[in-house]
């Protein structure tokens, strides 16, 4: 069982690294280059299946890890572990405290009739998504390590 929880483990964390790392890398540079009408019209495409898909696998990480982190014997793999939990429930926290706020404001904008004034999301959305990049980075690594130590 702790064989299947850690692969299970090591594939939700690296997935979810993986996917933020590629955002961070691509497509944050790329939207910052459109203009805004492009960009939010681009902005409200890209989220239609991420919004979905991706808080299910970072809180079902984070569940594989606290039980993973129950069923360890070893005492640095089981911190390790509980580590990682707590990174993949900080990006959780800054998802949907953070990015989520800010993508919801952007796809209520109409990217035909983008306001006077309007106040460009991209870089306060940027600051808060490599900070969930790191914390995602974090948990494939201590969970990489945990794995290591726990066989």
């Amino acid at each position: 069982m702790m064989h299947v929880l850690s692969v299970l483990a090591l594939l939700g964390s690296g997935t979810v690294a993986g996917v933020l790392f590629a955002v961070a890398l691509s497509t944050v540079p790329a939207l910052a280059a459109m203009s805004p009408d492009r960009y939010v019209y681009t902005h409200t495409l890209l989220g239609r299946n991420w919004d979905p898909t991706m808080p299910i696998i970072v809180l079902g990480t984070t569940l594989l890890d606290i039980v993973l982190a129950v069923q360890a014997s070893a005492p640095t793999a089981r911190s390790l572990i509980i580590g990682a939990a707590v990174c993949l429930a900080g990006v959780s926290v800054v998802s949907h405290l953070r990015n989520v706020p800010i993508n919801k404001r952007v796809h209520r904008t109409d990217p035909e009739a983008i306001p006077s004034g309007w106040q460009d999301p991209r870089p306060l959305w940027r600051r808060w998504h490599l900070l969930r990049t790191a914390l995602a980075m974090v948990a494939l690594a201590a969970n990489s390590i945990a794995v290591t130590l726990l066989f």
